[in-house]
């Protein structure tokens, strides 16, 4: 955005047209309570240049060239040029979802292709558009499935990103819904599925809740998962904070899951310090009644020309606003369009390749590490996250590491202190954004 402040001369002309004496009288209906009356302790202005070089600095000392081997549910990729070239066009950035859906034929469209790729990516049938963010959609897909099964209790895996695990019990606590279980880690880093046998028939549960790959960056067993909960009438809901992941395995409405709900930020959209994201939500078809968001349909006009029509609208500001499922309208429908561009433009065998290297580079690190006095913890496969046993004195080289700017791994002990497992290992992540050469550097200071 352009450094142009409004001149005396456009207050004046605004103030005419808005018909206010002054600045302050447009503030008069805000009482005098609720106002500030001594001014903001804010620095001198600046110019134009020199506000530029302050953010610059600001955007350096933020982490502009560090190297970062995180993952934990946020990941860097690079995004095509093309993608912010597109999705930043006028008639995509400044347009709003109307109240008549249909008289806007490109926003719907925008919709449906999103809502089709997503559904190829997770294999199932019916997608939405869209979540807030990934724990939001892991919090609905809860809801969902209780609505499906009429049941009250969820199995939940403690391998789930634990911030999502807490926008979760959050969602639930006021609705007193009987009970929260969660799964432990089992020995080869995927969920232990044992106690779900020891449940009282009381309480079967409605759902089962995994993440894959979980937050040890450990592919989970979505099959055996399925099995389990579908033998005890609940349903599947496999969730993911990196859908890269699914550039190389199956999907996971392949193998066996009901509901597919996850992070999709990873998908063209920049990091930005938290945000925006964008959730995703998918399910079978039976499912779609109970589905929250929108859904657009595709059929033809009077004509016999293609169109596309809001199908459903499940949203307590609509007409039966008694049977809305969810109070969660969409997400920002630009993020939705943004992903879509971008995985219109690398295509299946783009999104393959990229997981491809997200992999090699992470295999490439762990070995690394591993001749370096790391140790393994589990054999089971990961993708481009993986958690490693450290040696001894590794904070003290984290830290010496961070003043070199590099941010070498996550200490899972912060997110699972009660766990002696997890009291040495260490969380890394690494994607297409970084080069051999990154990797080697860390491994030097190893």
């Amino acid at each position: 955005m352009r450094y142009l402040p409004h001149t005396p001369e456009d207050i004046r002309e605004m103030l005419a047209v808005a018909g206010a004496r002054d600045l302050e009288d447009l503030f008069a209906a805000i009482p005098p309570a609720c106002r500030r009356t001594e001014a903001l302790r804010l620095p001198p202005p600046l110019t134009e240049w020199e506000l530029t070089r302050h953010l610059e600095d600001l955007a350096a000392h933020g982490g502009g060239d560090w190297r970062v081997f995180l993952g934990a549910g946020s990941q860097a990729h690079h995004i095509p040029a093309l993608v912010p070239s597109l999705a930043g066009r006028s008639e995509f950035l400044t347009s709003y979802t109307p109240y008549q859906p249909e008289m806007s034929q490109g926003t719907l469209q925008a919709i449906f292709e999103f809502q089709t790729l997503i559904s190829r990516l997770t294999g199932l049938a019916v997608s939405n558009a869209s979540m807030y963010d990934g724990a939001t959609a892991l919090a609905e897909a809860a809801l969902m499935a209780m609505r499906v099964t009429r049941r009250a209790t969820l199995a939940v895996s403690s391998l789930a990103h634990p911030h999502w695990r807490e926008v979760l019990a959050t969602y639930m606590a006021p609705r007193g819904y009987a009970a929260l279980v969660t799964l432990p880690a089992g020995p080869d880093g995927r969920t232990d599925l044992s106690p779900l046998a020891s449940l009282p028939p009381s309480s079967p549960p409605a759902a089962l809740l995994l993440q894959s790959p979980n937050i040890l960056g450990v592919f989970e067993d979505l099959p055996a998962a399925a099995g389990t909960i579908h033998a005890a009438g609940g349903l599947l809901v496999s969730s993911f904070t990196e859908p890269f992941a699914l550039g190389l395995s199956k999907s996971p409405g392949s193998l066996g899951a009901d509901i597919v709900c996850g992070e999709a930020q990873s998908l063209g959209l920049d990091q930005g310090f938290g945000g925006p994201t964008l959730g995703v939500l998918s399910c079978s078809r039976e499912h779609m009644r109970q589905i929250p968001g929108r859904l657009v349909g595709q059929t033809t006009d009077l004509e016999g020309k293609r169109a596309f029509v809001l199908t459903l609208s499940t949203r307590e500001q609509h007409i039966r606003r008694s049977k809305a499922v969810s109070n969660i309208c969409s997400n920002a429908g630009h993020c939705a369009l943004t992903a879509a561009v971008f995985m219109a433009a690398i295509g299946g065998s783009g999104l393959r390749k990229m997981a491809q290297v997200n992999l090699d580079l992470a295999e490439y690190l762990k070995a690394g590490l591993l001749r370096a006095g790391f140790a393994p913890l589990f054999s089971s496969p990961t993708f481009n996250e993986f958690t490693l046993k450290a040696p001894t004195g590794f904070s003290a080289r984290y830290e010496r590491l961070k003043k070199k700017r590099i941010l070498a791994g996550f200490p899972l002990a912060a997110w699972y202190p009660d766990q002696p497992a997890f009291r040495d290992a260490w969380l890394f992540g690494v994607t297409e954004t970084k080069t051999r050469e990154d990797i080697d550097a860390l491994l030097r200071e190893m």
